[in-house]
């Protein structure tokens, strides 16, 4: 079965790549039974030297490969996979996601729809949950992003490592302020005006940045819940790794200063100083690895301050392109994703 219309706009799915072969041939036979015509598959390949792609394209002759001599990251690798692209739209898509056959043709009608779209996202769910025979919202995504105030990201669907169970709820599209880095659709021309993702950001947040870059020129991000992706999870860093902890830690704030108005940094950058303070003291308490984590926040505020000067030319870039008042984004977003747990976890307490 084909669903792509008589007419079929072409889409470039990149996927950047770092070890474990295996999962990504598991998403290449996934994408293979896709319902799309115009689709192409670019593989970046991180690994440089210690590449384990060799003869890849034997297996899959219909992708492409990309081999860079570094590893650039899921930001530098994606921005590398951009450049080669020419179709008019382009899905990001992580090495250990599984798509379903139909799961591009909704995200291509919305984005013919609505040509203000700057980023749509599946509704991602959790990979080793269906294998239990069970549909439950992956952690990097769920059925959509968010962001509050102080500029925490959190999801629907999940928060704080609960998620739900998929009974619907999030079934029509929805506004939202990110789309996941799993599965993240746009225009490849909208890409290309803003430069791609923040190659300096190298993994984690990067999505979150592109979006609210999207944003603040008048661009939406939606959810497109017809469209489902699957998702292994963990892959790239483990949950609760110290080097995960470094990127979260680093990128959120680099990501604040240079997208928020000045009015609110006054407000919101000292709250969020003294809450990585918080942070930095509440890992300490947590034992050997817990000195680890705490080490990388304050390793991510010294970066942050040495990098300061190239943050803020970027802020002019942003700042001068920004379309869109601060305070239309962040109409009704909540002071702090801390306040939305009890209602979350009591909201997952009564879907069971």
């Amino acid at each position: 079965m084909n669903d792509s219309p008589a007419s079929t706009p072409s889409v470039t799915v990149v996927i950047p790549h770092l070890k474990n072969r295996s999962m990504l041939e598991t998403c290449l036979d996934s994408l293979r039974r896709s319902r799309w015509t115009e689709l192409a598959v670019l593989v970046v390949d991180n690994g440089a030297d210690a590449s384990d792609l060799a003869g890849i394209e034997t297996s899959y002759p219909e992708i492409e490969l990309l081999r860079l001599s570094s590893n650039a990251g899921y930001a530098g690798g994606c921005n590398e996979g951009l450049r080669r692209c020419s179709t008019k739209y382009v899905v990001f898509l992580n090495d250990d996601a599984e798509v379903e056959p139909g799961w591009l043709g909704p995200l291509v009608d919305e984005a013919e729809r609505d040509s203000t779209i700057g980023a749509l996202q599946p509704k991602i769910l959790s990979l080793p949950a269906k294998r239990e025979g069970r549909r439950l919202f992956d952690y990097a995504g769920a059925a959509g992003g968010l962001l509050d105030r102080l500029g925490y990201p959190f999801c629907l669907g999940r928060s704080f490592g609960v998620t739900e169970e998929d009974r619907g709820q999030y079934d029509s599209s929805t506004e939202l302020f990110w789309a996941s880095g799993v599965a993240l659709f746009a225009p490849r021309e909208l890409l290309q005006r803003l430069g791609g993702f923040d190659a300096g950001f190298f993994m984690h947040m990067e999505e979150i940045d592109l979006c609210w870059r999207m944003r603040l020129r008048g661009y939406h991000v939606r959810s497109v819940p017809q469209s489902v992706v699957w998702h292994e999870g963990g892959a790239s860093l483990r949950q609760g790794s110290p080097l995960k902890t470094y990127y979260n830690h680093r990128n959120a704030l680099a990501m604040l200063l240079q997208n928020r108005s000045v009015p609110a940094l006054w407000i919101v950058l000292p709250v969020r100083i003294l809450l990585e303070v918080a942070a930095f003291f509440f890992y300490l308490a947590g034992g050997r690895d817990g000195w680890q984590r705490a080490l990388q926040v304050y390793r991510a505020a010294v970066d942050n301050l040495r990098g300061f000067g190239a943050m803020l030319r970027k802020r002019g870039e942003v700042q001068r392109s920004r379309t869109v008042p601060e305070r239309e984004l962040f109409s009704g977003a909540p002071l702090s994703v801390f306040l939305l747990r009890r209602g979350v976890q009591s909201r997952v307490r009564d879907s069971q």
